[in-house]
């Protein structure tokens, strides 16, 4: 199959699960699944686009595994945060049901659908990647590799740090400022952002490849004003008050940077 023929098939099949998993949501009565269905689904894309593209076989195989691994550990992340605290559901969508309230299905359905064709978007790296016909991996290739390591080791310690620091009975009702925490109010999402740009560096050693410059543009843009920071803020703001307003005055937003002062648990 060629690009853009992968590409519609690929948009199809997501639009038919996400409508699926949009009616398990309704049963269950917990619409933050879709976090959980949206994470799992660059895995399924990655597989299909590594096994149906006629690109060289080993850069298949190498972009697939980013792909899969990276899918795996975050949707399991959030498999594990959705379903433990079921059925209380994540604040942010319990804000959603408010502000929906006159017509909530309907928007909710599209805003279901509106996943499906994100991940076929985001996924453009995987798309340029596979399609490639160059035997040898470029430079820009293992750069990328490289740079997804890193991003995702880091990922992974933020989202362990702030496990640990939850489990502790002290901490209920505390903010989380220590490990990355103490540089960053989100280290998860700055390097969930950096294995994005990863596989923009991946892809960049493929013709066209510039082009998936959309992907971490994107993730960028809902992380920093849509559905990322934002949202998160005003839930932490709402549970934590003062606490977390102090937090905010003396410790980066985004980019991990030393804080203002010594930034410790409030």
């Amino acid at each position: 199959m060629n690009a853009l023929v992968l590409a519609l098939v690929a948009t199809a099949g997501l639009c038919l699960a996400f409508a699926g998993i949009f009616c398990l949501a309704r049963k269950i009565d917990n619409y933050g699944i879709v976090d959980v269905a949206w994470s799992y689904a660059f895995a399924a894309v990655a597989l299909f686009y590594a096994f149906a593209a006629a690109g060289t076989p080993s850069r298949r195989a190498l972009i697939g595994t980013m792909a899969v691994l990276w899918s795996l550990r975050l949707g399991t992340h959030l498999y594990r945060r959705v379903m433990g605290h079921h059925p209380v559901e994540d604040g942010r969508y319990v804000q959603l049901r408010r502000d929906w309230a006159a017509d909530f299905g309907p928007r909710m359905f599209r805003f279901f659908q509106m996943q499906a064709v994100s991940v076929v978007l985001l996924a453009l790296p995987f798309l340029f990647a596979v399609v490639n016909p160059a035997p040898a991996l470029h430079p820009l290739e293992i750069a990328g590799a490289v740079l997804w390591l890193l991003a995702l080791g880091c990922e992974s310690l933020a989202d362990a740090q702030l496990a640990a620091f939850k489990r502790d009975a002290a901490n209920k009702g505390k903010v989380c400022a220590v490990g990355l925490w103490a540089y960053s109010r989100h280290p998860n999402y700055f390097f969930e952002w950096l294995v994005w740009v990863a596989y923009f560096v991946f892809a960049c050693a493929s013709p066209w490849g510039w082009i998936a410059i959309l992907s971490p543009a994107v993730i960028l843009y809902l992380l920093l004003r849509v559905t990322g920071i934002p949202l998160t803020e005003q839930q932490s703001v709402r549970s934590k008050g003062d606490a977390y307003r102090a937090y905010q005055r003396t410790v980066s937003p985004f980019v991990p940077w030393f804080p203002k002062r010594p930034a410790r648990s409030a």
